[in-house]
């Protein structure tokens, strides 16, 4: 995975997923239990309806947690206030903050999606990173909400309550240091990434459906680790730490709760997954 990825994490083709096992898992004490499952963010419309191991969690859980808050996420408020941290408002433009090779790259790559390089004049390249991933998730077929989004919607219609784990603002703050110091890196590696998407998204869709961690670190963590380790540790380990107090307190309560979060944050030797073990929870796959 690679850095956009590990924001989206969303792939599926067009496969049965009634018959696959899921990424959900059963975490438990001596004395309570919750569930956990991987999410993807973006689907296409086969992919649902979503593998039955969800519906199983939701079904047995009084409450569902989300990375965040979606509602508020979704919210045109939000969007401006993403928009206003994104983009420049001081009158810069991205051909003066990319070198000549980076701008010339983007504009190339921009005209062969027949899309004006004045759309994307004021943007952060960071934000331009997320932009094109869109563009590509859109071109492949991936235009249906993704896992979060679909239970956070069931939940509001059915009254059960909800929760997140970081505020939007909190998101947000991420999003805006993605990508370092140097504006041209994020720029040239998306590019290069975009190239590999529908191989490596093969690829994820295929662990998650299967719950096949130990294969989505292959695919999803270790390039991203090894590529990127300062936004590895921002965007996994850093808030995967932050979270793990949050998730034992849940599992000291009286509630049972379903705490759905990007598949990522459970693959690998710095996973949630990974640190409940070592603490001596219980972990079951459904």
């Amino acid at each position: 995975m690679m850095l956009l990825k590990a924001l989206f994490l969303g792939s599926s083709l067009i496969f049965s997923v009634s018959l696959q096992a899921a990424s959900v898992w059963k975490i438990s004490n001596k004395e309570h239990s919750l569930y956990i499952g991987g999410t993807i963010h973006v689907l296409t419309p086969d992919d649902y309806p979503l593998p039955n191991e969800y519906d199983i969690a939701y079904q047995a859980a009084d409450k569902v947690m989300f990375e965040t808050d979606m509602e508020a996420a979704s919210s045109s408020e939000f969007a401006q206030k993403m928009m206003s941290q994104m983009m420049y408002n001081d009158g810069t433009t991205i051909n003066t903050v990319l070198d000549p090779e980076t701008y010339k790259a983007l504009a190339i790559h921009l005209s062969s999606r027949q899309i004006p390089m004045q759309a994307f004049a004021s943007h952060k390249p960071n934000f331009i990173a997320i932009s094109l991933t869109f563009v590509e998730l859109q071109a492949m077929g991936y235009t249906s909400e993704g896992v979060d989004m679909f239970f956070s919607k069931m939940a509001k219609a059915q009254q059960k309550e909800q929760g997140w784990l970081e505020t939007p603002d909190e998101q947000l703050a991420f999003l805006a240091k993605m990508g370092g110091d140097d504006p041209n890196e994020i720029i040239k590696y998306t590019l290069k990434d975009i190239a590999k998407m529908p191989e490596i998204f093969t690829q994820l869709h295929s662990t998650w459906l299967t719950g096949d961690m130990q294969g989505m670190a292959e695919v999803g963590i270790t390039p991203f680790k090894d590529e990127y380790p300062e936004i590895y540790q921002d965007m996994l380990v850093t808030r995967n730490n932050n979270w793990l107090p949050k998730i034992e307190a849940m599992l000291n309560d009286q509630v049972t709760e379903f705490i759905l979060v990007g598949a990522l944050h459970l693959s690998g030797e710095d996973s949630v997954l990974a640190k409940l073990k070592a603490k001596g929870y219980i972990i079951e796959k459904l």
